[in-house]
């Protein structure tokens, strides 16, 4: 089962892709990041950001998709923003016929980290620490990679569950 966690933004877009080869087993096998110019008009950043997405899908052929919920955005404009980029994700999953789910930061920081307001930094070493990971991960593609891991250990308990497709 492979799932590829996206933590949505307009500038950067953070993936990770895990695979859970049974109950106990998970192994990380990529991760990174879409960036885009913030000079770039709108338009011209989702478009670069759903190829990407759609090339990333095609490369690795996850079996689910996991993306954050929103709850909230310093502003109004970046809360249209961070909708536009979702609704990328979701097409991007939609397009494939990949079931995709979403989950809180609260929940995924409780799954990764045992603590429900831990920090950006407590997660990406968690990730790290969890999956044995020795290189560098942005913050992008750590928060990426905890959604995958949340997401893989709450299947079991999943039954379409958040599902969108």
């Amino acid at each position: 089962m492979r799932i590829l966690g996206i933590d949505p933004g307009s500038i950067n877009c953070g993936y990770g892709l895990i695979e859970k080869a049974n109950l106990k087993e998970i192994v990380y096998l990529s991760s990174g990041r879409i960036t885009v110019s913030p000079k770039e008009e709108l338009p011209y950043r989702i478009r670069e950001i759903f190829t990407s997405l759609l090339g990333i899908i095609s490369e690795h052929r996850p079996d689910e998709m996991v993306v954050e919920k929103i709850f909230f955005a310093k502003g109004t404009k970046s809360a249209l923003n961070l909708g536009y980029i979702r609704g990328v994700v979701l097409l991007s999953a939609a397009l494939a016929k990949i079931p995709i789910y979403e989950y809180s930061a609260l929940e995924v920081k409780k799954a990764v980290v045992g603590y429900g307001k831990a920090d950006k930094s407590q997660v990406k070493k968690m990730v790290k620490e969890i999956l044995k990971i020795d290189h560098m991960l942005s913050q992008d593609s750590a928060d990426a990679i905890a959604l995958a891991l949340c997401h893989a250990n709450q299947r079991m308990f999943l039954i379409n569950r958040n599902s969108f497709v």
